[in-house]
């Protein structure tokens, strides 16, 4: 049996830690930055794994490569249309949207 190490912590308790709890404008801004960042990695992995380059991904989805770039690397806010674009002409996906009330 494996001794458990003392000073291990869960990601929760490490962002609660150096970032703040849930509920406080650090922790709040930070949450909502993240969300941004896991939304442009997606983004990267579905156009990686359609084989596409940015460029091509860009011109099916009728914008340009400095803006797929961008989203990706989480430089720039994304309007809801665009976003529907990128994924359904662009990748031939289906952006699923659902609301998680804490």
């Amino acid at each position: 049996m494996k001794a458990k190490n003392k000073d291990l912590k869960s990601l929760d308790q490490f962002v609660d830690e150096k970032i703040g709890k849930r509920g406080t404008d650090k922790r709040e801004k930070f949450e909502t930055e993240y969300d941004a960042f896991k939304l442009g990695v997606l983004i990267q992995q579905a156009r990686e794994e359609k084989g596409l380059t940015q460029e091509q991904l860009a011109k099916l989805a009728g914008t340009n490569k400095s803006y797929i770039s961008k989203l990706e690397r989480n430089l720039k806010d994304i309007r809801f249309s665009t976003l529907q674009r990128i994924i359904n002409d662009g990748l031939g996906g289906h952006l699923d949207i659902s609301i998680r009330l804490d």
